[in-house]
């Protein structure tokens, strides 16, 4: 059995399982779908994810072709998949649901800290990538970001693929086109700050970084994070 979640609390939820939504729920939720092998980890992320407010787990899953069989039917808005799963790999599995539900967003949750299982990840469709060992808070704040269209990953997974893009030879887009502004906020972007500390930083509003992530990565014709960050260093 892999290691577990520091923080998590096991609850009694099936295996596999659609979770409906609650009665009478009127704000704004996010609905997600969680893909995993660890029983314990699946059941525990599911019973604190639809326990926190703005939250539903809609689905879990064991392994990537229950997943592929179910989640295309619940539409979730994100889906927290696993890497190491028995037969197909989580990876595949977000290639394939990429295919079939290009609106659903993808945050890997791994334990695995390999520069190659990165970036194949990314390249497959995922918007982000965070450790098991990652708290709930911070979990729940990096599916926010992912439906704010941020890409939540650790200043150290950052630096990573940094260096993974490095080894390749990728050859970087000048910032020269990046008003004083914008650069601030990439610069921000590559100490592995949230955009709400970033916003705090620059005495900015949360929506105004926003914009101007969406500035950057149309300028530096990227399309996420790990992207941007890579190519600021690139010209450090």
């Amino acid at each position: 059995m892999k290691p577990h979640s520091k923080g998590v609390i096991a609850s009694e939820v099936p295996s596999d399982s659609a979770v409906p939504a609650r009665p009478g729920q009127t704000e704004p939720i996010i609905h997600v779908a969680v893909v995993e092998d660890d029983d314990w980890l699946r059941t525990s992320l599911v019973a604190q994810i639809s326990g926190a407010a703005g939250f539903e787990c809609l689905g879990s899953f064991r392994s990537a072709e229950l997943a592929l069989k179910h989640i295309p039917a619940l539409k979730p808005d994100v889906v927290l998949m696993d890497i190491n799963l028995p037969g197909m790999d989580g990876v595949q599995c977000v290639r394939q649901l990429k295919e079939t539900c290009p609106k659903i967003q993808f945050l890997m949750l791994t334990v695995y800290e390999e520069s190659e299982r990165i970036f194949n990840s990314l390249q497959a469709g995922a918007r982000g990538y965070l450790l098991k060992r990652t708290a709930m808070e911070e979990l729940l704040e990096a599916i926010q970001q992912v439906m704010d269209g941020g890409t939540p990953l650790t200043d150290h997974i950052a630096r990573k693929i940094v260096h993974y893009f490095n080894q390749l030879g990728e050859r970087a887009s000048t910032l020269e086109s990046l008003s004083p502004r914008e650069t601030k906020v990439l610069e921000m972007l590559a100490k592995g700050c949230s955009y709400k500390e970033a916003a705090d930083s620059l005495t900015l509003s949360i929506h105004t970084i926003r914009m101007n992530v969406r500035h950057i990565y149309h300028k530096l014709h990227v399309h996420s994070r790990a992207e941007a960050v890579a190519k600021y260093f690139s010209h450090r």
